[in-house]
């Protein structure tokens, strides 16, 4: 803009004294930013002259630097007008443009400005940041390079230059490109802000942190480097301190959508759902067509059991996706759209459009000669969690004399048996917390990881940009995520023919391993404690019916609520038993049952307890679990059956839809497997009404938990294996991944 400023100074009529003194004066106040007076100066000049070119151009820089872009725009075009060969003011209004997201309407206006000046290096800047814009981030590099040539003191020119590299992911080069900018020009706040973002590319929070520090105390009304102190205290689990970030960033630029959205985030981090939603809405107000944030927003509303226009919104995110539009994230689909081919759709767009494969990956088809077969898991569960409860077992039980078995954990080190367990389970233990996505591939390159397995999927920790690097021979989608992971990183998912029957392997971007059981592994060795409280200690009935979902809030529908509230009334004392949940949630459901004719405090609420042996205990005061259809109880299934509480499902036709069912075919239970809602209702009252069916149920149930696959560890571990070797192999002979089934062991 100081170019701009000087050509304008250089124009200034010769000869009209007082109109050359006005402009004069207009200049020195703009330049010493007295925005106000320069403003006033402008309009005192176009009072009389109200075609002048200099003023209205400036004047539109006025507005420009005040962030009213589109009057910036308004008085940039008079100006044209007026002179419209003049370099210089295309590129100011290509700015603004930019400033108002009209990104190719901007690369319009620079290209004229370049026609007319091939030396406009300022032009040629902006149409770097349009293009990034445009995400045409390899055109938008290249003509920042163009930038930099002619004026290698031009600090926006490495801004922008920065802005293209680290939307290619190439985070290390962005860094050093602002940190240039920052040389050029100390004061540079949004190049200290952009060091930010690109050091939050690289997983260095604290130092993010510290940048966005250094940005406010330059430019306390950045708005952008609250929201980016935001998510790097974000990352860091501060989440109070995030919030308030995002508070202050949405305080400055109140049509903020992003800092909403985050804030949103932030928020349901803090289990506040109800506000979560609420920040959700006001980025819709403002941005209805952002990027995923119509998922987000029902997936809030789910989390508190709010279903106003449940219905409307689930087809609207249907139609939306079947569109081809980036409206949910794919996990958000699971409970609301058991659709595997709109699932297929949604994973599809989300990994080519925020996780494409890396440009050159990292294995390149050399053939490894190991003794073992090596194995990694990736996962930010690697502690407390359902999956490492499950798969605890399998980590110990891996026959060492092939496999060497080495974890990657991307989740909080937080000291617990668990944690212990799992740290000695593996023969190499990397915590890669603090390391970038690109540098975690690098290290599993460098073990030479034959197969790498994802153990998270879509779900919360993710970093499909380690996979995304391509670091293993073969990769593997398995347990974290009930889904098709969408891309060309995951070779394979595992699973069996229930969760996905043969017809269904056309909707997983995957090749589909079937196990000959159920595909997830459960651990043989839990505990589960005695003695059990009694119904009393639970806030149960003693002698009433007990109907039990510990399934999370966000998995219950309206439709199966419909079904379980007609359950309760047609069953003389019953109850149901439900996992606490946010207090919104629990105020929701018993305001849904009471509109259901169903006295609100037939709803009784269970609070989460420390250990998950105490839990299994009190499993066994039910007499029923009764599933959720559209995503089923997956650990928590588990977790019943193994505590002796028969589990009744009703299965569709995506995987998470299913996962249940598959369970119960692999201990011996598939009268407890229906397909409709209807049936589902039947299967429930038959159990409910006769106790000696269901106790003949229950005892078969304890039965074959020693007989059966489902719990049998060593079996699953054997079978899992097999599957390995048969990727391994396929590798080893240049063979590209193919669908199979491993045989019962």
């Amino acid at each position: 803009m100081g170019e701009q400023r000087r050509k304008a100074r250089a124009a200034a009529p010769a000869g009209a004294p007082d109109l050359r003194g006005l402009l004069v004066q207009a200049l020195a106040s703009h330049q010493a930013g007295r925005l106000a007076e320069a403003e006033r100066l402008y309009r005192t000049v176009l009072e009389t002259h109200p075609r002048q070119f200099d003023a209205l151009h400036l004047l539109g820089l006025v507005h420009y630097q005040r962030g009213d872009c589109a009057e910036a725009v308004r008085q940039i075009d008079l100006a044209l007008v007026a002179k419209p060969d003049v370099s210089a003011a295309h590129n100011s209004r290509a700015a603004a443009l930019n400033g108002l997201k009209r990104f190719a309407d901007a690369v319009g206006s620079c290209d004229r400005a370049i026609a007319l000046d091939p030396t406009n290096a300022e032009a040629l800047s902006n149409r770097g940041l349009a293009l990034v814009g445009l995400k045409r981030f390899d055109d938008a590099l290249a003509s920042c390079e163009r930038a930099i040539a002619l004026r290698p003191d031009l600090p926006e020119g490495f801004n922008n230059r920065g802005n293209a590299l680290k939307e290619l992911k190439r985070f290390e080069e962005a860094l050093a490109s602002y940190s240039q900018a920052i040389a050029l020009r100390p004061d540079y706040a949004d190049g200290f802000n952009n060091c930010a973002n690109a050091l939050i590319g690289l997983k260095r929070f604290g130092e993010a942190l510290d940048c966005c520090q250094r940005a406010i105390a330059l430019r306390q009304d950045l708005a952008e480097a609250y929201y980016n102190r935001g998510i790097a205290l974000h990352e860091l689990k501060r989440y109070e301190e995030a919030l308030a970030s995002y508070d202050q960033a949405v305080a400055l630029r109140p049509d903020y959508p992003e800092a909403l959205v985050n804030r949103g985030t932030a928020l349901t981090d803090l289990n506040r759902y109800t506000e979560a939603r609420d920040s959700y809405a006001g980025a819709l107000a403002l941005a209805p067509e952002y990027e995923y944030l119509k998922g987000m927003h029902l997936f809030a509303k789910m989390r508190i059991c709010d279903w106003t226009e449940f219905d409307r919104d689930c087809a609207h995110l249907a139609r939306a996706v079947a569109g081809g539009t980036t409206t949910a994230l794919p996990f958000h689909l699971l409970p609301c759209l058991p659709d595997p081919a709109l699932q297929l759709a949604c994973a599809e767009r989300f990994v080519a459009n925020r996780h494409p494969p890396a440009p050159v990956p990292l294995w390149r088809g050399e053939r490894y000669a190991h003794e073992h077969i090596r194995v990694a898991y990736l996962s930010a569960d690697l502690r407390d969690h359902p999956v490492s409860l499950l798969a605890a077992g399998l980590f110990e039980r891996h026959d060492r004399s092939r496999f060497e078995v080495t974890a990657i954990s991307y989740g909080p080190d937080a000291p617990s048996p668990m944690r212990a367990r799992l740290m000695a389970a593996f023969d190499r233990f990397i915590d890669a917390r603090d390391l970038s996505d690109a540098d975690v591939a690098g290290r599993m390159r460098e073990l030479e990881i034959d197969i790498a397995v994802d153990l998270n999927g879509f779900t919360e920790g993710l970093r499909p940009d380690v996979l995304a690097h391509r670091p293993a021979p073969v990769q593997v989608n398995y347990l974290g995520y009930a889904g098709t992971m969408g891309g060309p990183a995951w070779d394979y998912i595992l699973a069996d023919r229930f969760v996905v029957p043969d017809d269904s392997c056309r909707f997983y971007a995957e090749q589909v391993v079937a196990l000959p059981d159920a595909f997830m592994v459960t651990d043989a060795g839990r505990r589960i404690s005695a003695p059990a409280p009694t119904r009393a200690q639970a806030g149960l009935p003693e002698d009433g019916f007990v109907f039990c979902c510990f399934n999370n809030s966000y998995k219950i529908t309206p439709d199966i609520f419909d079904v379980w509230m007609r359950l309760l009334g047609k069953t003389a004392g019953s109850v149901l038993w439900l996992a606490a949940a946010d207090a919104s949630a629990t105020e929701n459901l018993r305001r849904e049952a009471q509109a259901r004719g169903v006295a609100p405090d037939r709803l009784v609420f269970a609070p989460k307890v420390p250990l998950n042996e105490d839990h299994l205990a009190r499993l066994g005061l039910a007499d029923l679990f009764v599933d959720t259809p559209r995503y089923n109880a997956h650990a928590t299934a588990a977790d019943a059956l193994w505590a002796g509480l028969p589990v009744l499902t009703c299965a569709g036709a995506s995987f998470a839809s299913r996962v249940a069912g598959s369970l119960l075919g692999a201990i011996g239970l598939q009268e407890l497997i229906t397909y409709s809602l209807a049936d589902y209702e039947v299967c429930a009252l038959r159990l409910a009404a006769d106790r000696a069916l269901l106790a003949s149920v229950r005892e078969r149930l304890v039965r074959n938990r020693r007989t059966h696959p489902l719990f049998d560890t060593d079996r699953f571990v054997r079978d899992l294996e097999a599957a390995y070797t048969v990727m391994w192999e396929r590798t080893r002979r240049g063979e590209r991944p193919a669908s199979f089934a491993v045989a019962s062991s």
